[in-house]
Formats: C-alpha cells, sequence, structure tokens
C-alpha cells in the first residue's frame, strides 16, 4: 500500500491515517466538513488535497447511516483499488450497499471492517496515531471478496499494529451489542441518575461509580447513529437486562419483609445475580487478550505530587517486580489518593515489603 484515501476525518479516521502516514503512506483526506479535513491534515494525518488518480484502499470513516452511501459513490467514480468501511456495525452498511444495485465486480473489491478502539472523545483533535496497537480490528470478508482487498486490509490493520480477527458480519453485530452497544446504554442509565442527586451524595463517588459511568461521557450524538445501526440486538439484551432487573428488585423488595422465609428467598434471589456476575466477569480476556487470571492488589497511599507514580514503578522495577495493571483512587478534599497496583500473587508479598522498606505507606 503506497496511497490510501480516508473519507471522514473524525476520532478513527483520522487516527488511521496518522498510523498510515507514520509508516510512509501517502494519505488523502475527505471529509464533509472542509475544516475538519485540514484540522486532521494539520496534524500529520495527510493532505486534504484530492487524490490525481485511484489510490490503493479507500478507507470510509463515516457514521454507520452514511457508510453505503459514500461507500457507493467511491465506488462508481473509481477512486481506489479497494475499499472498506470502518463502521461499528457491519451486516446493516453491507445489505445497503448491496441494494443500490453495484455490479458484482464492484462488490468484490469491499471489505466491512470495525476497529475494536475509541475514547470518549470524538473529531480529529482526539485521535492519535497509536489508537489501535494491540486491538482487535474485526474484518467480515464474503465468499466473493477479492483477495487483493483481504490484503491490503490486512495491511491497513498491521500499519495500525493491530491484531485481525476474521467474522461474519451479523455475528459480529450481535457480538459489538453484547460488549460495547449494551453496556453504553446501561452505563448512560447508571449515570443518568447522578443528574439530580443532591451534591453531599455526589461528593462520595469512588472508584466503582467512575468506573460504571466512564463511558457515560460519549457523545450522544455518535451514539445515536451506531445504535440506531444495530438496534434488535441492543434491544434484545437490553430486554434480558429488564427480566434480571425485575427480578432483583422483587429479591430485594423480599428482604424487606418481617417473614423469614420471604427474606431467605430474597437473599437467594440478589446472590444469583451476583454469583452471575462473577460467572461473566471471568471469562473478560485477561492481559493481551490471553485467559484471565488471578492478581492480587498492593496497594499504596501517596501525595498529589509531581513524580510520585514514577518513583512508585522505579522501586517496583528495583524490586523485580512486574506490574501488571494500575488504578488510582483519588481522596475527597485531599490532595493524596491510593495506588492500587495489580501483580501477580507470588509478588505481592516482594513489592509490599520492597515498598515499605523505602518508606511507601501500605494500605490492606
Amino acid at each position: 500500500m503506497r496511497t490510501a484515501l480516508v473519507i471522514g476525518t473524525g476520532l478513527i479516521g483520522t487516527s488511521a491515517a496518522l498510523a498510515l502516514a507514520a509508516r510512509g503512506v501517502t494519505v488523502y483526506l475527505a471529509d464533509h466538513d472542509p475544516e475538519q479535513a485540514r484540522t486532521a491534515a494539520a496534524l500529520g494525518a495527510g493532505t486534504d488535497t484530492e487524490p490525481e488518480g485511484p489510490v490503493d484502499l479507500v478507507i470510509v470513516a463515516a457514521p454507520p447511516a452514511y457508510v453505503a452511501t459514500a461507500l457507493a459513490d467511491a465506488m462508481r467514480r473509481g477512486l481506489g483499488r479497494g475499499y472498506l468501511d470502518v463502521a461499528s456495525v457491519k451486516g446493516g452498511p453491507r445489505r445497503e450497499l448491496e441494494a443500490l444495485g453495484l455490479e458484482a465486480s464492484l462488490l468484490s473489491k469491499y471489505i466491512g471492517t470495525h476497529p475494536m478502539s475509541g475514547r470518549e472523545k470524538s473529531g480529529p483533535l482526539a485521535a492519535t496515531g497509536d489508537l489501535f496497537e494491540g486491538r482487535p480490528w474485526v474484518l467480515t470478508p464474503t465468499r466473493e471478496t477479492d483477495t487483493e482487498v483481504l490484503n491490503l486490509a490486512l495491511e491497513l490493520v498491521s500499519h495500525c499494529r493491530a491484531v485481525p480477527v476474521v467474522m461474519d458480519a451479523d455475528a459480529h453485530d450481535r457480538a459489538v451489542a453484547l460488549v460495547s452497544h449494551m453496556p453504553h446504554l446501561v452505563s448512560s442509565m447508571v449515570a443518568a441518575r447522578l443528574e439530580h442527586a443532591e451534591e453531599a451524595a455526589v461528593r462520595l463517588c469512588g472508584q466503582g461509580i467512575r468506573d460504571v459511568t466512564r463511558i457515560a461521557a460519549s457523545d450522544p450524538r455518535m451514539w445515536i447513529d451506531i445504535l440506531s445501526a444495530n438496534p434488535g440486538p441492543v434491544a434484545d439484551l437490553l430486554s434480558e437486562v429488564a427480566t434480571d432487573l425485575d427480578e432483583t428488585v422483587r429479591a430485594l423488595r423480599a428482604l424487606q419483609s418481617s417473614d423469614e422465609a420471604k427474606r431467605r428467598e430474597g437473599t437467594d434471589g440478589v446472590e444469583n445475580v451476583l454469583r452471575r456476575g462473577n460467572a461473566g466477569q471471568v471469562r473478560v480476556p485477561g492481559k493481551h487478550g490471553t485467559a484471565p487470571q488471578v492478581y492480587e492488589i498492593v496497594a499504596v497511599l501517596i501525595d498529589d505530587q509531581p513524580g510520585q507514580l514514577a518513583r512508585i514503578f522505579a522501586d517496583a522495577g528495583k524490586a523485580g517486580v512486574n506490574i501488571e495493571d494500575v488504578r488510582i483512587e483519588h481522596a475527597t478534599g485531599q490532595q493524596a489518593g491510593l495506588v492500587q497496583l495489580t501483580v501477580e500473587p507470588t509478588a505481592a508479598t516482594v513489592l509490599t515489603a520492597a515498598l515499605r522498606e523505602r518508606g511507601w505507606a501500605i494500605r490492606q
């Protein structure tokens, strides 16, 4: 791949363009908003001029509702050797493209893809060239997909340092409904409870509520586009969640009863949903997509001052301990916080002793 045209210079399109430009690919940028394309060009993602002839790969990074139209226009104009989109749903755009009456020879030059990466922010200014590194990038070829186009898509994934995953388009849509679209709506529903909550209650927010509501900060307009393209599978999953909610509400009401038998039923009902949650959570892939592992947390109290984290990491390195993950819980009303270092169980005792020896305050 020597040349590429990115149509749509939002977060995903500009991030892909930045990655390609950094690998020496000549990238052309186009957007319905010329100012947005100029912004992406100014960031080093490519040039907002038109290519003189067909490029190797046309990348459509438009919202799902506009993908088919943008692809069909690009194909009829002969803008590239191969075409792909990066929308978060795959079955609908493919069927819409087929319904537009394109010749089979043109359809064979298209492959639907979806990089499983993003941010709460949108637009070219939120883009980074490393957005996709280590992340799954789904490819949905069909029997008609030209081998050259599949290879171009794989080259794009390689340039972005992502991990290719081949799936059926409709299976992909059901999967993202489960792991992305439905959780986003549930996160938004939880966050909505905070909108009119008393200030005294909101001030008690800890890491748990921050974890649950983080993705609720995303642009609603973008998510309306996404959900409108995949409403059926998301609605099916939310219906199942609603059933669980109804049963859990009944179980909690039973816990208020003065009848011992009803309280036991309530306890069983709440415990059931919590245990099912345990069983589902352990299936979430672990580090680098491997099987989940059991880790231990070493909690360290730190002041909110420059260099504190660097010191902890350096001291952990001197102790020969690899930190698998790190989280920070900030203290309310104080310039301090709790750093939670995730390590292998065999390393927890070693790290705790080493950090205490170097003057760190460990919290059990």
